[in-house]
């Protein structure tokens, strides 16, 4: 008896143990999925006035409202709805600007973007518009990828608007494409500011947050002729081909006071996948432009790719790229446009003040819409201002440096007047081919007159066929009345290379006040006849509507 109690006991005693090793052999790998913290990864939208609804989203918030604490800055929001990844709000009465924090069981995070409140209420705007449409002032409204306005209609925007330019990441087809606004062949955009009112397109970042090609920029498609095949595609990744247009006077719109702020979208790192800040493709002369701002553009301020569109009081403030690039047979006339460049950002490409060409090569410049029209445009009273320092050819945080203040190349027949060129490393440079941009120079196609170089490393040099001796000569014919002149004895205004207040009228016994030409192609009625050189004599025509300061303006 007791002999099977004790095999009982060690039974007992041996499955007891065993129990106690299985227990202790744990053969689970810990957890270690990463565990969600509590985050707010996006508000949407950006800026609105008080009543707009809006949506967070983020990680780790409280199903149930009431446990969620939103603040828009310090102020409290009624949570109206709530999942683990995203909070509905109203903005509260009294909200003010600034980012906004969640609170949930003590922990309390903010949103890395401010919310700006607006007078305005917000508005999406995503692919195409089909339809004549108003922009109302009222509002504000954002450009998400690439917006047709597609042919046979009108865009419509009232004076004071806003409009901002998503980045790549809001394109709503996944492609990469910065917003941008494109008004096809036979669409308009009738965009009329005033000085008091402006239009603006600008980044839909934070104040402080902006940067060089935030967003595409402005597009306008004509039908007027340029001097490409009509297969030819547009650049950046817009859709359709440029045409055979033959309409000289054709019509796609108004530009009046309007601001185009940190556009020139990189699509990719292949040459030519810009947008720029204002393009013009083919662009007609039934089409009026004036008093248009491009600054911070990531490419070209403008460009124009053939047409016959003219246009007056363009600025170019602190672009990265060139400031008036005129391509595939650009026929126009502009009269006062100025440039003024931030010396420590320049282009990989060498940015200028003009480039203009036709295409590559330019040579044999024959057929219809295969090499002709030239691209001979006739600018007069430019100004371009890059330093007043010593010119240099390296830039401190751009991606190149500078090159000319004048490119001239590629069989080009543009014509420049009464217009000053302060600060490139080089004034002019003269580029191309005996049979091409040397002899349109030689027959009066290509007309420099009235022009005053100053402050350059060199001031002429011809390039390609061109020598040296042959451009200077050029230049310096007495009956072009051109002059090559130190910076002091232009007597500039004290400002005029601020880059935050700058006044470009000259002092009063400048030089530059007088010793206009308006002979040759100035003889045009489009021109009048200033007797000053330069975008500028006693009157000062950005004041009222140009921004010197847009990475830093509140717009709501």
């Amino acid at each position: 008896m007791i002999s099977l109690k004790n095999k009982l006991y060690s039974l007992l005693l041996l499955t007891g143990l065993v129990a106690g090793l299985t227990a202790c052999d744990n053969d689970d790998e810990p957890d270690t999925t990463p565990q969600p913290v509590l985050a707010v990864t996006a508000i949407a939208p950006a800026s609105g006035p008080v009543g707009t609804k809006v949506t967070i989203t983020g990680t780790k918030f409280d199903p149930t409202p009431a446990n969620n604490t939103v603040l828009f800055n310090t102020t409290q929001a009624t949570v109206t709805a709530a999942t683990a990844t995203s909070l509905e709000v109203t903005v509260p009465a009294g909200a003010t600007s600034g980012v906004i924090s969640v609170t949930v069981g003590g922990a309390t995070v903010k949103s890395s973007t401010s919310f700006t409140i607006s007078d305005r209420a917000p508005v999406e705007i995503t692919g195409e518009i089909k339809a004549n449409t108003t922009w109302t002032k009222d509002k504000v409204y954002l450009l998400k990828g690439f917006v047709y306005v597609t042919a046979g209609n009108t865009l419509t925007i009232e004076k004071g608007t806003i409009i901002k330019g998503a980045g790549k990441d809001a394109d709503p087809t996944a492609s990469g494409k910065g917003g941008a606004l494109i008004i096809e062949a036979g669409a308009k955009l009738v965009a009329i500011g005033t000085a008091e009112e402006p239009i603006v397109f600008t980044s839909a970042n934070d104040p402080g947050k902006r940067s060089y090609g935030d967003w595409g920029g402005v597009v306008l498609i004509g039908k007027a002729p340029n001097n490409r095949p009509g297969s030819t595609a547009f650049e950046g990744g817009i859709r359709g081909t440029i045409g055979t247009g033959t309409a000289a006077d054709d019509n796609s719109g108004t530009l009046q006071y309007v601001r185009i702020e940190f556009g020139g979208i990189a699509l990719s790192s292949t040459a030519n996948s810009e947008i720029n800040g204002l393009t013009l493709y083919s662009v007609g002369s039934g089409t009026t432009i004036d008093h248009v701002q491009v600054s911070y553009s990531g490419d070209d301020s403008y460009e124009w790719f053939g047409g016959t569109v003219n246009a007056k009081n363009l600025i170019a403030f602190r672009g990265f790229d060139d400031d008036f690039d005129t391509d595939w047979g650009f026929t126009g006339k502009v009269q006062y446009a100025v440039s003024l460049r931030d010396p420590e950002y320049a282009d990989q490409s060498a940015s200028n003040g003009f480039e203009s060409d036709n295409f590559n090569s330019g040579e044999p410049a024959t057929g219809p819409n295969n090499g002709l029209p030239l691209t001979e445009p006739t600018f007069a009273n430019v100004s371009h201002f890059v330093t007043a320092g010593t010119p240099s050819t390296a830039t401190i945080k751009g991606s190149g440096g500078y090159q000319s203040a004048m490119h001239l190349r590629r069989n080009t027949a543009i014509s420049i007047l009464n217009s000053v060129f302060v600060g490139s490393p080089e004034g002019l440079r003269l580029d191309g081919t005996a049979t091409g941009t040397w002899k349109n120079a030689q027959d009066g196609k290509l007309d420099l007159r009235g022009i005053v170089l100053s402050n350059n490393l060199t001031a002429v040099l011809g390039k390609g066929e061109i020598t040296n001796d042959q451009a200077t000569t050029y230049f310096n014919t007495a009956a072009r009345k051109n002059e090559t002149k130190d910076l002091a004895s232009l007597q500039l205004n004290s400002a005029n290379f601020s880059l935050t207040a700058p006044n470009f009228l000259p002092q009063s016994t400048s030089p530059l006040l007088t010793g206009a030409t308006w002979e040759g192609k100035g003889a045009d009625s489009f021109f009048t006849k200033e007797l000053f050189r330069g975008a500028f004599g006693t009157t000062d025509w950005t004041k009222g509507w140009a921004n010197w300061d847009p990475q830093n303006t509140i717009y709501k």
